[in-house]
């Protein structure tokens, strides 16, 4: 897809990039912006408390969205031993990333209607095109970042709740097969025409289309017909 993008309209292709480069990296920022509040300044030696891409993006990660819509940026560390509540704010730094992509879904669409409504800016605009990818994309990265399986931020949360001896199994269970499940799950997404992760796509769409007011479904296929 990528490649006849930039081969076809190489803007567009840009605009892209650059809305994938902006929501990873403010989303590992978040991580270790909330560390940092939490008391552990792990992130901050490391130099990730940065908004500059080139600190959070993990090259092999980055192709992979690129080319298969699936990808990673690099972890961000955190030690829990800083932490005054060591189990409530290891929850609340893993659940900064997925809010800072709902904030800049939210403020992308504010964007977004005022050109189209008030400004009167045509829906090809360059600009229109990047901050629809930015809506799309950082709700996609949210709805995904949340699902409760290791190693995705909503596994923090699934750990603090069963945090109990009696809980191990879970835990355990979530730590292993996690990965596992979610390896499975991008392989038959890739591999099969079925759409495995339709409980990240369905609320991101339907989301999206409430924040826009259009179907945000159409003007991604629009856009990708050019």
């Amino acid at each position: 897809m990528i490649f006849s993008l930039i081969q076809s309209h190489p803007m567009i292709a840009f605009a892209w990039v650059i809305a994938i480069l902006v929501s990873l990296t403010v989303h590992e920022f978040s991580h270790a912006l909330a560390s940092k509040l939490k008391g552990d300044l792990t992130a901050e030696r490391l130099g990730r408390l940065t908004l500059n891409p080139m600190a959070h993006i993990d090259w092999t990660g980055f192709v992979a969205v690129l080319l298969l819509g699936f990808g990673w940026a690099k972890p961000v560390p955190f030690n829990p031993y800083n932490l005054k509540n060591p189990k409530w704010d290891s929850v609340l730094i893993a659940l900064a990333g997925p809010f800072s992509n709902l904030i800049l879904a939210i403020i992308s669409a504010l964007i977004f209607r005022n050109l189209i409504v008030t400004a009167g800016t045509t829906p090809a605009s360059l600009l229109v095109v990047f901050l629809l990818f930015m809506v799309i994309l950082n709700l996609f990265l949210l709805f995904f970042n949340v699902i409760p399986i290791h190693p995705l931020d909503g596994s923090k949360l699934v750990f603090a709740i069963f945090d109990k001896p009696k809980h191990e199994q879970i835990r355990r269970f979530i730590s292993v097969r996690g990965p596992q499940i979610l390896m499975v799950l991008v392989v038959a997404s890739l591999l099969t025409s079925y759409n495995v992760f339709f409980f990240v796509s369905a609320p991101s769409f339907a989301v999206c289309d409430g924040l826009l007011s259009t179907s945000c479904m159409g003007s991604l296929s629009s856009l990708f017909s050019l």
